[in-house]
């Protein structure tokens, strides 16, 4: 096994990384390996939030909502080898009062459903064939969400986003729900986001704090959706800056 690197991050967090990390690696490299994306919860998030890490890999996302921004996150990973590295992140970050940590794959149902396993980010839901499977437990998030009210999601399920999203339905209709990241977007679910609950397609600039309803010059990896536009926009524009490669932004 490769020994990992533990390496100074964002706004004094530290991430433990290894060989072949390769969505975590792009941080030592680039300073945040989504930057649009990784910069929307930075400047959108405060102390209180809830946020849903939902496909958090070995907790990146979670290290910047919790340890930078004192959010609470509900962290989501099926795949035990990769759980493990997002809890040594945790430790390592001394968040893991504001971090839970759910071992399971959320879908449209709840019961048992095989995952790729050993695959770093682009572990998913495995398809009839696949090798380095394990049948891990599913769970529908709305039967998790109880009384709690997350007001961001930020979801990388390698093409599963929409049984998530059938599983997240009464969530959605919460308007405490303000902000959407999703790596994967149906034209069927983008039609439900905006017509049915109320959100709207938005692109964000993080030089300029400026969040828009069309793309800008700045490219991102995730579709982004806003519910009350105004709400969104006032936070992004009063974040405190955040230093990104010695450069405030």
């Amino acid at each position: 096994m490769q020994s990992e690197v533990v390496v100074a991050w964002i706004a004094g967090s530290k991430l433990a990384v290894r060989r072949g990390m390769s969505g975590a690696t792009g941080n030592i490299y680039v300073g945040l390996h989504e930057f649009a994306d990784m910069m929307l919860p930075l400047h959108f998030l405060r102390e209180g939030d809830l946020f849903l890490d939902i496909g958090s890999n070995v907790g990146s996302y979670a290290v910047l909502a919790s340890r930078v921004c004192g959010a609470t996150t509900w962290a989501f990973e099926p795949d035990p080898t990769t759980i493990g590295y997002l809890k040594r992140n945790l430790t390592l970050n001394n968040i893991e009062g504001l971090v839970r940590v759910f071992e399971l794959a959320l879908g449209r149902s709840s019961g048992e459903i095989s995952f790729t396993v050993g695959l770093d980010t682009v572990n998913k839901v495995a398809s009839v064939g696949e090798k380095n499977i394990q049948t891990v437990c599913q769970a529908r998030l709305d039967d998790l969400i109880e009384h709690h009210s997350p007001i961001m999601i930020k979801m990388d399920v390698e093409g599963y986003e929409e049984e998530v999203l059938e599983g997240a339905r009464v969530l959605l209709k919460n308007s405490g729900l303000k902000v959407l990241e999703l790596e994967t977007v149906s034209p069927a679910w983008n039609d439900l986001l905006t017509n049915v609950f109320e959100f709207e397609r938005a692109y964000y600039d993080p030089f300029t704090r400026k969040l828009t309803r069309q793309p800008g010059g700045l490219s991102a990896s995730n579709s982004v959706f806003v519910r009350d536009w105004t709400f969104v926009n006032s936070r992004l524009m009063t974040a405190t800056q955040v230093e990104v490669l010695h450069h405030a932004i």
